[in-house]
C-alpha cells in the first residue's frame, strides 16, 4: 500500500528533505508549514496514515495538533511522531502523555527517520486484527495465516511477506521495495534473498497467488483468488 504521511514542519528545507526521503521510500508525503494548515488537513482528510509533527509551529503548536489527532475518531489509532528541537524531559513526557507514538529530536538522520516511520507503520498494521483477501486470511494479532480455513505453517518472515502482498494487492513490487518494507533498512545483503523466501512461501500455498513480474519483482495475482474483494476488519491497512 502507498502510505500517506502528513509532514508538519515550518522549516522549508527540513520539510523538503523529509518529503524527498519519504518519496524515495515509496511513501506519499503531504507537507504543511504551519499549524493552521495542518489542522485543515487533519480535519478534512481521512486518508492520512501517519503524522510527523514539529512542536514549535506558527498559529497552532504540534502538541495541540497531537491532541486533535488523538481525539479524532478517524485518526486516533494512527501513529504520530513528534519531530522537534525540544529535548527536555518535560516536553517528551507531555508528548507521550498525549499518546505520541515516537519522539525524535533534531538534528536527526533522514535515513533513521525513515526506518522509524517504517517501524511505526509496521506496528500499526500488525495490531490491526484480521485481513481477508479471497481464500487468504491473516490474523495479525496471532501472526497466523490461513488458506481456505487451513492454517499455514509459515515462518515469521514468510508471514510478513504475505502480509505485505495482501496489503498491496494490485501493485507490482520490486525486490528493493520488499526488502525495505519486510527486512528493513538495516539489511545490506543480496536482494535475491527475497527470491528464496518467496519460493518457500509459494510451496506452502495451494494456489499460485504470487506472480513473478519480469524485470520488476512480484505481485499478488488477484485473478487466482476466488474473491478479489479485500475485506479488512479491526483496522486500516
Amino acid at each position: 500500500m502507498d502510505y500517506k504521511i502528513l509532514v508538519v514542519e515550518d522549516d522549508l528545507n527540513i520539510n523538503q528533505v523529509i518529503c524527498e526521503y519519504l518519496k524515495d521510500s515509496y511513501f506519499i508525503p503531504t507537507p504543511a508549514y504551519d499549524g493552521k494548515a495542518a489542522l485543515d488537513i487533519i480535519e478534512n482528510n481521512e486518508s492520512i496514515d501517519l503524522f510527523i509533527l514539529d512542536i514549535m509551529l506558527p498559529n497552532i503548536t504540534g502538541l495541540e495538533l497531537l491532541k486533535t489527532v488523538k481525539n479524532d475518531l478517524r485518526h486516533k489509532e494512527k501513529p504520530v511522531m513528534i519531530l522537534t528541537a525540544i529535548a527536555d524531559e518535560y516536553t517528551q513526557l507531555e508528548s507521550f502523555n498525549h499518546l505520541a507514538d515516537d519522539y525524535v529530536t533534531k538534528p536527526f538522520s533522514p535515513k533513521v527517520l525513515i526506518k522509524r516511520v517504517q517501524a511505526l507503520l509496521r506496528r500499526s498494521v500488525k495490531t490491526s486484527g484480521r485481513i481477508e483477501l479471497g481464500d487468504i486470511m491473516l490474523d495479525t494479532d496471532a501472526f497466523e495465516a490461513y488458506e481456505k480455513d487451513k492454517k499455514l505453517n509459515l515462518t515469521l518472515r514468510e508471514f510478513e511477506l504475505l502480509l505485505f502482498f495482501t496489503s498491496n494487492p494490485k501493485k507490482a513490487l520490486s525486490r528493493q521495495q520488499i526488502l525495505n518494507q519486510v527486512w528493513g533498512y538495516d539489511y545490506y545483503g543480496d536482494e535475491r534473498i527475497v527470491d528464496v523466501h518467496i519460493k518457500n512461501l509459494r510451496k506452502k500455498l495451494d494456489s499460485d497467488i504470487i506472480a513473478t513480474v519480469k524485470g520488476i519483482g512480484y505481485k499478488l495475482e488477484l485473478s487466482v483468488l476466488s474473491n478479489a474483494c479485500c475485506k479488512q476488519r479491526g483496522g486500516v491497512i
